[in-house]
């Protein structure tokens, strides 16, 4: 992350008017100043057909945007920024503005920015929604935030979005929350857009991981705020291997939560609030720590 960049987002996302009421729409303009809709990108992990991106899309389309999804052909969740690489791959067309892709997050949004898109690169991508959670160590592996990174890299803004909370998932209750997910989801992408006059929704090189919590016993209650967080270095998830005899060992994952840092984005869904982490295509510490580094190997020669 590039923590040098998260103040002035901050301030571009929550300073007044507040992002829970609807920005009036002031970027992406066309000729004589008109607001065009945006041209959206859509991918996830989950799969084309996964229930999260087929209500992001309809509620994304009905805010008025032209939305293509582009996305994975089958459940590609936990593959990062995995690209298959391959000399081939495999796309169905199954509807109009709909392309399945038998590959990864990555690939789908490769595929996506060459092939279909082409020489006119969307307004924005959008990975998600996500069903679970994709905070702390999740991100890291995540196929969705994978999906907006591989936007990032190719100099397209990109958000990942996901509903979910650090618990064992009740699917009833995560996918009543995407319904409050995605009215979100449009918020903040108007509030980029009304900043961004004539220029980019996203600082270049910056993109956002929005995690948006399960309020409420059905999961349909309101969000209690958004903060822009960052990333909790906690791995949220512990293994454990036993000896089979054969050779073979059995894995079994649990939750294993730690105390959230303070800011980061496990306190915010935590504390049922939508955590908005910024997030860069690069792996690159912040100058502080940088700056650690070089004194601890100054001197140092092969």
């Amino acid at each position: 992350m590039r923590r040098t960049r998260v103040l002035p987002l901050a301030a571009l996302l929550l300073c007044t008017p507040a992002l829970s009421g609807t920005a009036a729409a002031g970027g992406a303009h066309g000729e004589g100043g008109t607001v065009r809709p945006l041209r959206i990108l859509l991918t996830n992990d989950d799969g084309y057909d996964a229930p999260g991106i087929r209500m992001l899309f309809q509620r994304l389309t009905a805010a008025g945007h032209e939305v293509t999804v582009v996305a994975p052909l089958t459940d590609q969740s936990g593959a990062g920024t995995k690209l298959a690489g391959g000399s081939t791959v495999k796309v169905v067309h199954p509807e109009p503005r709909v392309w399945a892709v038998d590959g990864t997050p990555g690939d789908s949004v490769s595929f996506g920015l060459a092939a279909v898109f082409g020489d006119r690169a969307p307004d924005l991508v959008v990975s998600g929604t996500n069903f679970g959670p994709n905070v702390a160590a999740l991100a890291t592996h995540s196929g969705t935030v994978g999906g907006a990174i591989a936007a990032l890299e190719r100099g397209v803004p990109a958000i990942a979005v996901s509903t979910g909370e650090l618990a064992v998932p009740v699917p009833e209750q995560i996918l009543n929350a995407m319904r409050p997910t995605n009215d979100f989801t449009v918020k903040l992408i108007e509030r980029l857009r009304a900043r961004a006059g004539y220029g980019r929704l996203l600082p270049a090189g910056v993109g956002l991981n929005v995690n948006h919590p399960v309020v409420g016993a059905d999961g349909r209650g309101t969000a209690r705020g958004a903060a822009v967080t960052s990333q909790d270095p906690q791995p949220v998830l512990a293994a454990t291997y036993t000896d089979a005899g054969d050779g073979t060992w059995k894995v079994a994952v649990d939750l294993a939560p730690a105390p959230s840092r303070r800011g980061g984005d496990a306190e915010a869904v935590t504390a049922d609030k939508v955590s908005i982490a910024p997030i860069s295509p690069d792996w690159n510490t912040g100058t502080v720590d940088a700056a650690r580094i070089t004194l601890l190997l100054g001197g140092l020669r092969p």
